[in-house]
């Protein structure tokens, strides 16, 4: 158990937020150094080069687009089909052209909702990043800032989620049922 907790730990960071970047444990407990002797590894070696270091460059453009990141997982796999995905399956779904049009339009006011939160987070990040860059982080700044991403990402999570919930007033019972068998739920 002590090897696969770290591994258990990872695991639960990077399916709890979209936007945690977890590591796999190298080593499970040894060190990279005591394998390789005359060499050193971090893992987050390279990262200190993004503009903002919590985010990848493949996140931000996800959250500049709208993208869900798995925030809309407890919807998605537990039978709340989500926009994106339905407009993807239309045909296989049967969408009639009410439902089409529907969902069109859901989709398009989440991705305009995500998509302005989004920026929004990327905001916080980069400045709490400044913070710690510029050296004026301290308890109090830190802990507004943080509460201030965090504040922000559990209101794009809901949006999100509010339109997987929009979703079942517009598909049929056999039409959910039909995209959880196609998605292999």
């Amino acid at each position: 158990m002590k090897i696969l907790r770290p591994v258990l730990v990872s695991l639960a960071i990077s399916t709890t937020s979209g936007l945690a970047v977890a590591q796999p444990p190298s080593g499970h407990g040894t060190h990279e150094a005591s394998r390789h002797p005359g060499t050193t590894t971090a893992p987050y070696a390279g990262m200190q080069q993004r503009e903002i270091k919590a985010l990848s460059e493949q996140q931000m453009a996800d959250l500049r687009a709208g993208k869900g990141l798995a925030m809309a997982l407890p919807a998605e796999l537990n039978g709340y089909p989500g926009p994106a995905h339905v407009l993807d399956l239309a045909a296989e779904l049967k969408l009639s052209a009410d439902q089409h049009h529907k969902t069109q339009m859901l989709f398009t006011r989440m991705q305009e909702e995500a998509r302005t939160l989004g920026e929004q987070l990327i905001a916080a990040e980069r400045q709490l990043d400044t913070l710690f860059r510029s050296r004026q982080a301290g308890p109090d700044t830190v802990a507004a800032s943080t509460a201030a991403a965090a504040q922000l990402q559990g209101r794009l999570r809901a949006t999100h989620l509010r339109y997987h919930l929009a979703m079942m007033d517009i598909l049929t019972a056999e039409q959910v049922a039909m995209y959880q068998h196609i998605r292999g739920y």
